[in-house]
C-alpha cells in the first residue's frame, strides 16, 4: 500500500470547530469563489461514535449531476438505520459543489473534477478544489466509498469497482454486497485513484441514473453502506441490520460496450442486470419508418451493467455496457444464480426499476412493410 500524502489529521478538529466523541456537527469548508467573488462553500457532517474507531468517508457527486448518491447520504443524515458505537463518519453529499449548483457534470472552469486529483493549491479552480478534498476529507479517512451514477443519458446496475489487490479495497467490496464488482484502479487523476494512493482504500459504486434519486437505488445504496459498517465494527448487528445480501458475487476484470453499427431508432431486447450469452439480440435499430438497419448482437457472455436510454443513435454509439465473466464455468453460474433469486428480493427490484428507462421488448422478425416510392409527398 502507497504511503499516506500526509500525516492523519484529527477527526474531532476542524479549524475552529471541535467535535466530541458521540457528536454530530455541520461543518462548510471554503470550496473557491464564484465569479461576483462570493465565497462558496462545501458542506459536511462529521458524526463520532462514543468509541474509538475507523474513520470512514462516505463522499458523493464527484460529478455534480450525479446525485443519487447525494439522496442515499442525505437519508443516513435525517434518518440513520443505526446507532454509530465505534468510530466516526464524514458525511459529503456533495463533492463538486460548483458544478451542482448548475446541475452540471464539470466545474465552471469546464473541467472534469474526477480526472484532476490530487489537484494543486496554486492551480486551477478545479484542481484547488481537489486538493482541498485531498487535504481535509481523504487526510481523515481511513476509508473511503464514493457513490457514482452513470453519465447522461446513460443508467447503470449496481456494481462496485475496486482495486482488488488493494486487501482493503477488497475488503471494502465484497462487504458491500454487490453482484458485481469490477477490478480495476480507476483512471488517472480520479479521486478513488489518488485518494488510494495517499493511504486511504477507497471503492465507488455506480447506479442509477444522474439527476434522479431512485428509491431502489437508495436502498441498495444504504444496504451496502450499513454492510461496509458492520464489517469495520463501527455498528452492532441487529435484526433490523441484518438484510438479505445477494446470493452470488462475480468479480470481472473486463468489460465491454457494444455499439450502434448505424444511425437509428433502437428498440431494447434486454434490460440493465440481465445476463446476456454470444449471439443474444440486444437491441433492433430501425428508421424512423420502421425500416430494420440492424439487429444488435451480444458478442459475449455477460451481465448487463449499463445501457442507454436515449434510443435515438448515430453510428458507434455506445449501446449496452456488458460485464465479461472470467470464464464460461462462472458466467453458467451467475446465470443460475440470477434466474433462481425471488421476485421481491432487492436485486430484483433493482432490476424492474431501472428497467422503466427504457422500453424493453422480445426479439422476433419483422414483418416485411412495402417502401414508398422516393418521390412520393403526402
Amino acid at each position: 500500500m502507497s504511503k499516506p500524502l500526509r500525516k492523519k489529521q484529527p477527526i474531532g478538529v476542524w479549524s475552529r470547530k471541535k467535535i466530541k466523541p458521540g457528536e454530530r456537527k455541520r461543518v462548510l469548508l471554503k470550496a473557491g469563489e464564484s465569479f461576483t467573488g462570493t465565497e462558496v462553500n462545501l458542506p459536511l457532517m462529521v458524526w463520532r461514535g462514543l468509541e474509538d474507531g475507523p474513520v470512514l468517508g462516505i463522499t458523493a457527486a464527484v460529478h455534480g449531476d450525479e446525485v443519487n448518491g447525494t439522496g442515499a447520504i442525505l437519508k443516513l443524515i435525517q434518518d440513520p438505520p443505526f446507532e454509530l458505537k465505534r468510530g466516526s463518519l464524514i458525511l459529503v453529499p456533495v463533492i463538486n459543489i460548483m458544478g451542482f449548483e448548475r446541475h452540471s457534470r464539470y466545474t465552471p472552469d469546464r473541467r472534469d473534477l474526477n480526472r484532476t486529483f490530487p489537484g494543486s493549491e496554486k492551480g486551477s479552480l478545479t484542481g484547488r478544489l481537489a486538493r482541498l478534498i485531498m487535504k481535509e476529507i481523504v487526510g481523515r479517512c481511513d476509508y473511503i466509498v464514493d457513490l457514482h451514477t452513470a453519465a447522461v443519458r446513460r443508467t447503470n446496475f449496481p456494481n462496485v469497482r475496486a482495486d482488488m489487490s488493494n486487501e482493503d479495497c477488497a475488503r471494502l467490496a465484497k462487504a458491500f454486497g454487490a453482484e458485481v464488482i469490477v477490478n480495476n484502479t480507476g483512471p488517472d487523476g480520479s479521486f478513488r485513484r489518488e485518494a488510494c494512493k495517499a493511504g486511504c482504500p477507497t471503492i465507488i459504486l455506480e447506479a442509477g441514473e444522474v439527476l434522479k434519486v431512485e428509491s431502489t437505488v437508495q436502498d441498495m445504496t444504504q444496504r451496502g453502506l450499513t454492510h461496509i459498517m458492520t464489517e469495520l465494527n463501527m455498528i452492532d448487528v441487529t435484526d433490523k441490520l441484518r438484510p438479505d445480501t445477494s446470493p452470488h458475487q462475480m468479480v470481472v476484470q473486463n468489460s465491454s460496450w457494444v455499439r450502434a453499427g448505424s444511425g437509428g431508432f433502437l428498440t431494447f431486447h434486454v434490460a440493465p442486470g440481465e445476463t446476456v450469452e454470444k449471439g443474444q439480440p440486444l437491441a433492433t435499430n430501425t428508421s424512423l419508418l420502421g425500416k430494420e438497419h440492424e439487429t444488435i448482437i451480444s458478442p459475449h457472455h455477460g451481465i448487463v451493467l449499463g445501457i442507454t436510454t436515449m434510443p435515438a443513435v448515430s453510428p458507434g454509439d455506445p449501446i449496452v455496457h456488458i460485464a465479461l465473466p472470467n470464464t464460461k464455468k462462472q458466467f453458467l453460474s451467475l446465470e443460475k444464480s440470477v434466474e433462481k433469486i425471488e421476485d421481491d428480493a432487492l436485486e430484483n427490484q433493482v432490476r424492474n426499476h431501472l428497467a422503466t428507462s427504457i422500453t424493453v421488448v422480445e426479439h422476433s422478425v419483422e414483418e416485411q412493410i412495402e417502401d414508398y416510392p422516393e418521390n412520393y409527398t403526402e
